[in-house]
Order: C-alpha cells, then structure tokens, then sequence
C-alpha cells in the first residue's frame, strides 16, 4: 500500500475544496500525497479514464481555478 505523507503537520482537511458544490483534492496535492510528480497523477488518469469518472475527476474553468487561487492564498 502507497504511504501518505503530510509535512509540517498539514492536515488533510486543508487539502480539501469545493468546487461546483462537490469536495476535491488538487492533482498537485494528491501528487504530494503520493510523493510523485503531478504529472504521473495526470498520466495514470489519461489513461485509465474508466477507473476515474467524472464524479471523481474532472477539469475546472478558468473561471473556478481564479476562485480557488484566491482560496488557497487566502488559507496560507
């Protein structure tokens, strides 16, 4: 099984945002999780695309990535 690391006493909780009513983790910060590069989270999602629907994974506008930048400046 894959380890979970946080550093600096982080907490998952703060990992966490919602987006179009529905709780999220960034591909960067699952990436951290993981302790790989996002872009191997991007990869594995590009192709195994029936392990993650929709529900589960999906793209923000730019609209939503401006909101949740001034989110995330705002908890830090």
């Amino acid at each position: 099984m894959d380890k979970i690391v946080l550093k600096n006493d982080e907490r998952i909780e703060n990992l966490i945002y919602e987006i179009r009513g529905k709780q999220v983790m960034l591909d960067s910060d699952l990436a951290k999780l993981y302790q790989v590069e996002t872009k191997r989270i991007n990869e594995a999602v590009s192709r195994n695309n029936e392990k993650f629907p929709e529900r589960f994974c999906f793209r923000i506008t730019e609209k939503e990535y401006d909101s949740l930048k001034s989110k995330i400046s705002t908890k830090k």
